[in-house]
């Protein structure tokens, strides 16, 4: 028998359903300011889920309410499929790295759409994701909005670092525009890229950072390296040049 997603826009509406009979849910919450004892009673509610879309922008939820649904999260054994907007939450750098050593817990998570978008996470917070993720073992199809943070090179360096170890990644795409990154983090995580012996699509948007010519010319050599690479969008426009081009 096909299975039929289930759709929710008021939080009170699916917390009050049958919620063993959820498999492949919906939940359309933006802009209600939850905050984060809301987010807490969420996660609780997620744990019978294979297929979950949880849209939760712009809801002050902070980093005590992605303590509070990351644990829940963790235990979503049969979650495969998850798209997770975050977007301008403030969570910060623990909210980050507690949210990702939450997802590592899933261990059939295979494609994961993840926004966290403006949310006042730098390096540390970047670093803790990366490192995370990198446990996702049969994760094939990442999408990752880090744009409008302050992550710089070394979180640029160390999440690309830490994604060349998602060794069945063949779809990416890393949004990182507008987080302070120079020459040096943009060669760091092309060189990472570069190891991704699997990676077959790959959108990398990097615009509005301090990327000169020497690390352009970094990241084009290194992600030459990818040997399986069959499609490129490169999108690279700082105030020093503008670099945008398809393979």
């Amino acid at each position: 028998m096909m299975k039929q997603n289930k759709n929710f826009h008021k939080l009170e509406d699916f917390l009050s359903s049958s919620l063993q009979t959820h498999t492949h849910l919906h939940i359309y919450l933006n802009r209600n300011q939850i905050g984060h004892a809301c987010a807490q009673g969420l996660g609780c509610a997620l744990y019978y889920l294979s297929n979950l879309t949880l849209y939760l922008f712009g809801k002050q939820i902070g980093h005590t309410g992605t303590s509070g649904f990351g644990p829940a999260l963790a235990q979503c054994t049969n979650l495969s499929n998850l798209t997770l907007d975050l977007g301008e939450n403030q969570i910060g750098n623990a909210g980050a790295s507690g949210l990702g050593s939450a997802l590592a817990q899933c261990t059939n998570l295979s494609n994961l759409t993840l926004d966290l978008g403006e949310n006042q996470i730098g390096k540390a917070g970047a670093l803790g994701l990366g490192s995370a993720l990198a446990q996702c073992t049969n994760l094939s199809n990442l999408t990752l909005d880090l744009g409008g943070n302050q992550i710089g090179d070394a979180g640029a360096s160390g999440l690309g670092s830490a994604l060349a170890q998602c060794t069945n990644l063949s779809n990416l795409k890393l949004y990182v525009q507008h987080n302070k990154i120079g020459n040096a983090g943009a060669s760091g995580l092309g060189s990472a890229l570069g190891q991704c012996t699997n990676l077959s699509n790959l959108t990398l948007t990097l615009y509005r950072n301090q990327i000169g010519n020497a690390g352009a010319s970094g990241l084009g050599s290194a992600l030459a390296q990818c040997t399986n690479l069959s499609n490129l969008k490169l999108y690279v426009a700082q105030k020093q040049f503008i670099c945008c081009f398809g393979l």
